[in-house]
């Protein structure tokens, strides 16, 4: 077995039991400090929008409050209401690395669930975008997830949770199909070679968090569901990158609302 001197950087000294030394916790404390902050808790359910459309548009509608004591150095979280339910909101956090650290201070902060839904890139051609996957599985093309769990080809969704979710989209104005993605920190290396290999295992579409947001809810036990919007073919034909009625939020919302609902958190559960 290669010593961790001859194996590459992004697998060598990770330690996978043993807890951080930094931790979100204390992040947040010192922020919170610094900013003369409260300590008020986050809504139960949270959202990351990394494509920012949602927010933009509930901001345009007057819709979202921005959350005072949300201290993240990075990042703005909003509070929404939609159909009766309270959803706290972060916009543009692009990517497995960004998305993982928002998740960890999401969930220090008191998220109980949190979902994710990000635009995609078409790999197989199930039909014309725009479409959703609700995702079961993200090969592991990304940095972030092998800081939590050890090498493997994919992070698995929460299965518990992923199962619980057997109908909820029934009868909704946009497909919501299930199945398997790529995760790239790097979108403009999308090869054809690439996208050609990925599409011959079976990999539906290309997007940059749900690997490393599955693999953190695997090593923290935190109930995290990703859902890909497949929104364009890489920019590979003309008109590419339509994403629906207000940019797609109206159906995003939806999905985000059923999903909750059906999910509905005990304290206690992980959906492992």
């Amino acid at each position: 077995m290669a010593s961790d001197d001859e194996r590459p950087p992004i697998l060598a000294n990770k330690h996978y039991r043993l807890p951080s030394a930094f931790t979100p916790e204390s992040l947040l404390r010192e922020a919170r400090r610094q900013k003369s902050a409260a300590n008020l808790p986050v809504p139960d359910v949270c959202l990351l929008d990394p494509d920012g459309d949602i927010v933009r548009h509930l901001q345009a509608q007057g819709r979202a409050q921005r959350h005072d004591g949300w201290v993240c150095y990075h990042t703005e979280l909003y509070l929404i209401e939609h159909d009766g339910l309270a959803i706290g909101v972060v916009g543009c956090a692009v990517g497995a690395a960004f998305a993982v650290l928002v998740a960890e201070e999401l969930f220090a902060s008191g998220c109980r669930l949190l979902l994710s839904v990000t635009s995609s890139g078409q790999i197989k051609p199930l039909q014309a975008p725009p479409y959703f996957i609700l995702i079961d599985r993200a090969l592991r093309d990304d940095g972030t997830s092998y800081h939590y769990l050890p090498p493997s080809t994919y992070s698995d969704a929460p299965g518990a949770l992923i199962a619980r979710l057997d109908g909820a989209f029934d009868g909704l104005g946009v497909p919501v199909l299930r199945g398997p993605t790529w995760t790239t920190d790097a979108p403009f290396r999308e090869t054809d070679a690439a996208i050609e290999a990925m599409r011959q295992r079976g990999l539906l579409a290309v997007e940059m968090e749900a690997a490393g947001l599955y693999a953190f809810a695997a090593a923290r036990g935190r109930a995290v569901v990703c859902f890909a919007h497949v929104t364009n073919q890489m920019g590979r034909v003309e008109g590419d990158f339509e994403k629906g009625h207000a940019d797609g939020t109206t159906d995003a919302l939806e999905i985000v609302v059923r999903a909750a609902r059906r999910l509905a958190i005990p304290a206690t559960d992980t959906g492992r």
